[in-house]
Parts: structure tokens; sequence; C-alpha cells
């Protein structure tokens, strides 16, 4: 983990366990929801779905903690030499796809590999595009980094007769191996997790009493079944409104999402209490429109992003600047399992089956980090590799 420290962190870890005692012990009567306390502040009325909350709360509590050790595979082929792979990018400016490509760059140094990375611009011609250039390089691998193989299908089915081994990043809604399409692995938290997290997230800080928006990118399958899945969790809540489901493509993010979310303001005004995306992204799009609609940076609404966890949005939740949380994904930890996987492509091993463990970074709990990767993941990896 990379950490940029601006404060003791003794001093952090008791604001952490002061916050948590005080949300446990509902201490701060009277609050009223619209206020601008902390998302941890638990609300003096009773909870909307008490089994929910409690439920909520327990996974909440356990997602939070910091001593995660590395769980990942021990043992895998030794490094194979001589090899080039391509990191197809749906959009740099996508900051989970060029982070993990930037995790993906610094593997390859250890390993001794070379890297090209083509970034597809965000748009389905700029991408398929990016796709026929790797394809002609004949690389030893592809990366399909955070767009939908099957709006590439041309592409990968000649990747395929070609030999070229294809792995996603965000590329299919589970990870593993995929048959259709034919990707030797795919390297992602599970969806299934983080959706969850994220939606008891807000069942938990809100004491069962929230109106939700919820932004994602139906054009992704990986995003709109992510925001799907939110959705039906945060239906367990009979207390939880879902006010708004806003379908914005990520490459849009930046020109739409400040229009709709001061609409969304406009429209909801103090019954917009949290809001979840499926990327941190949106949340720095919309700081301008909360900003200018006089909202407090520190909220309401409290903004969880459910992924990706780049730098960008640990600022924003260190500085309390109109987000309060992210699940992220281990960025720099997924670029590293990347390579992994390829070497084990390569060296004809099944993929490794590994899966990072779902988290919850907030102000809290992050020690000023700008990432988040579970710990001993570089030595695990330079051991099986010989490295």
């Amino acid at each position: 983990m990379h950490h940029h420290r601006k404060a003791d962190p003794g001093a952090r870890k008791a604001r952490y366990a002061a916050t948590a005692l005080l949300t446990a012990t509902v201490l701060l009567a009277g609050c009223e929801r619209g206020s601008s306390k902390s998302p941890e502040d638990s609300a003096s009325s009773p909870s909307g779905c008490p089994e929910a909350q409690a439920k909520a709360e327990a996974a909440v509590g356990r997602a939070e903690g910091t001593d995660i050790p590395w769980n990942g595979p021990t043992t895998g082929p030794t490094a194979v030499t001589d090899r080039t792979i391509v990191y197809v990018a749906q959009t740099m400016t996508n900051p989970g796809v060029a982070g993990a490509a930037e995790g993906v760059r610094e593997a390859a140094r250890v390993i001794g590999w070379n890297v090209r990375v083509i970034d597809g611009g965000g748009t389905p011609a700029g991408i398929q595009a990016a796709m026929s250039e790797a394809v002609a390089l004949r690389p030893s691998g592809i990366v399909i980094g955070g767009f939908d193989p099957n709006a590439t299908s041309q592409q990968v089915t000649r990747a395929n007769e070609a030999g070229i081994a294809l792995i996603g990043w965000h590329a299919v809604a589970a990870p593993g191996p995929s048959r259709q399409p034919e990707l030797f692995t795919n390297v992602t938290t599970q969806v299934e997790d983080v959706a969850r997290i994220s939606a008891q997230w807000i069942i938990s800080t809100s004491n069962g009493d929230a109106g939700v928006v919820i932004f994602t990118d139906a054009s992704i399958p990986f995003a709109k079944n992510k925001s799907d899945l939110i959705r039906n969790e945060l239906a367990t809540c009979s207390g939880v409104r879902l006010l708004s489901y806003e379908n914005i493509p990520i490459p849009d993010a930046s020109s739409r999402t400040p229009r709709e979310v001061s609409a969304l303001l406009s429209r909801f005004q103090d019954r917009w209490t949290h809001s979840v995306a499926i990327n941190d992204l949106y949340f720095a799009d919309a700081a301008a429109a909360f900003r200018a609609a006089g909202k407090d940076g520190s909220g309401p609404p409290f903004n969880i992003g459910a992924g990706d966890g780049d730098p960008s949005a640990f600022q924003r939740i260190n500085s309390e600047q109109y987000q309060s949380a992210t699940v992220p994904e281990p960025l720099t930890q997924q670029g590293w399992q990347i390579v992994d996987e390829f070497n084990r492509a390569f060296s004809d091993r099944p993929a490794s089956g590994y899966v990072a463990p779902v988290h919850i970074s907030t102000a809290g709990n992050s020690d000023d980090a700008t990432s988040w990767d579970p710990s001993g993941y570089r030595d695990g990896y330079r051991k099986i590799w010989g490295k």
C-alpha cells in the first residue's frame, strides 16, 4: 500500500475507534436527517429495518478492518522470459482502468516483460480500433481493460485463433475463466460482494432510513450488473427509498453528471441523503454541482463508490469533499495478478482462482492512504516467479 501521511497514525486510529464507539452506542440523540453530521452519526429514531440493519452493521464492521494479510496464491510457475503484452484500455480517463494498467506495468518490470498500453478512448469505434491494433501486433497476451469483450467479438475471435492469451480486467461479470467469450481469466473482485457491502454501508450508516440515488453505466454489462445488485440489496431494507437510478456512460460522466446532480438536488432536496456509484469518478464530476448548491463536503448526501478506489477518491474521502467511502479495487495488486495469470497461461497452467477480499475505506480507517491493497502480494508473487 502506498501512503501519503498527513497525520499521526495513532491519532487517526483513536479517532476511528471513537467514531465506531459513537455509532455503536447511538450517542448522538436528536440528530436529524439532512444535517451535516457524518454518516457514522446514528439517528435517534428506530431503524427502518432492524434485522437488515444489524446484518449490515456486522458486515460493514468486518469490511472496514485494515489488517488484511495476503491470502493469494503461494505456488505457481517460475517466470517465463521474452514476453510482450498489450493492455487495451476502455479509456485511460477511467481511474480504475488506468490504475490496473499501472499495476501491470509495475509487475512487468519485475518479471522482465514488455508492456504496451493502447487507449480505446471510451467509444465503441475507438475500442474496436484499439483491439484490432493489439491483435495485429501479435503479442503474447492482451488485457481487455474494463470493456465488454463481446463489443469486440471479431477481434477476440482473431486473437483466440492466433493463440494470443486474453485476460480481462472487469471485462465480464464474474472473476475467473470465461468460455464465452474465451478468456483465460477475468480479474476483479466478486461483484456480488462489492454491491452488497456498498448497499449495506448505506443501510448501516443511515440507521435504515435513507433516500438513495444510484449512478451507473448501463452500457457496460459488468457495471449494470453491479448497480442492479446494489438496488436489490437496498430493497432488503423497507426504510430505504430509491429516489433515482441514473444511467450516465462513463465517457460522458464529466459533462453529464454535474447537470444531472443539479437537477436531482432541485427535485429531491433534503430527501436525497445517500448516493452510490459503480465508479468513484462520478463523485469527482458531481462535486462542483454539490458545491454550487451549498452542500457541505462532508454530506449529506453521503456518497460511496462501489469501485474503483483510485487516488482521487481517497483524497476526496480523506478531505471530506463530497465522498464518504469507497469499496476499492486493489488496483495495483490486480495488475500484478494479471501478470501472474499470464505467466500461468504461458506455462500451460490453470488460472490461480484468486479473488481479492471486499473492503471499505473511509476517512476513519484509511490512515491518509491514497490506495488500498492487501499487504504482502508483491513478495508473494516475486517468490512464485523466482524474482
